[in-house]
């Protein structure tokens, strides 16, 4: 899942991307919001939530959200600011923001806030996502395959997030990086590879098919053996 964090206060900015990379969540930094706009730009539809700050440098973040919003932008906007007042809130809500926090606040309230932002866009009534046998429990961060528990540091259970989110989609090394690292990680990294191989060795069992398959010359893909390639992705 990849998050981006517009914030000019470096002290801040530096605290929330380090914090998030350690629960599994691509980040990429914005300072201003000329820099927010072409980081929404640049990721696309691989942007799946933003925490914005309101004092900016270069615009107020109201009228950031505000000019998404109008680009039918649909990805939760989590405002992350001082002001505390309830007039600011209710502005910032009815511009169309998912959620309001306000600062000093705490990091495991602001993950909790982001969990639930992510359910209620993706997964409105699941904190599940299968692809044939193999299972993954979002909140808890733990896989299964076949019964079997698998125990997944944060960047394999990110990817794996990614793979059965996109089931049989070929996914490129670029975007691999952009979701599960930070936006604008180097592409002439092996860092894909490498984790692509930890995961294949978590998941592949005596007697069961793999799953990951090198796409060659462009990417990977998660794809369920022969029996179920006709069955859609169940999430519950």
């Amino acid at each position: 899942m990849s998050i981006l964090v517009v914030e000019d206060d470096e002290r801040i900015s530096s605290f929330l991307a380090k914090g998030l990379r350690a629960e599994g969540y691509a980040t990429a930094v914005a300072r201003d919001g000329d820099e927010a706009r072409a980081m929404a730009r640049a990721l696309g539809d691989g942007l799946d939530l933003v925490l914005l700050d309101l004092g900016l440098p270069s615009g107020d973040g109201l009228e950031v959200l505000c000019g998404w919003r109008a680009a039918q932008m649909a990805m939760p906007i989590i405002i992350l600011t001082a002001r505390d007042r309830v007039e600011a809130k209710v502005q910032g809500l009815d511009a169309g923001a998912t959620d309001y926090i306000t600062k000093p606040f705490s990091f495991e309230e602001l993950l909790a806030r982001i969990r639930a932002a992510l359910r209620t866009a993706d997964q409105p009534s699941s904190t599940l996502l299968e692809v044939a046998d193999l299972r993954l429990d979002l909140l808890s961060k733990v896989a299964w395959r076949r019964g079997r528990r698998i125990d997944l540091a944060p960047r394999e259970w990110a990817l794996l997030e990614l793979f059965l989110r996109h089931p049989a989609q070929v996914l490129s090394r670029t975007q691999i990086l952009n979701h599960v690292w930070e936006y604008g990680s180097d592409p002439g990294s092996n860092i894909v590879d490498v984790y692509i191989g930890y995961l294949r060795r978590k998941l592949n069992r005596p007697g069961l098919p793999p799953l990951i398959q090198t796409v060659r010359g462009a990417g990977y893909r998660l794809m369920p053996p022969p029996s179920t390639q006709g069955e859609p992705a169940a999430s519950r």
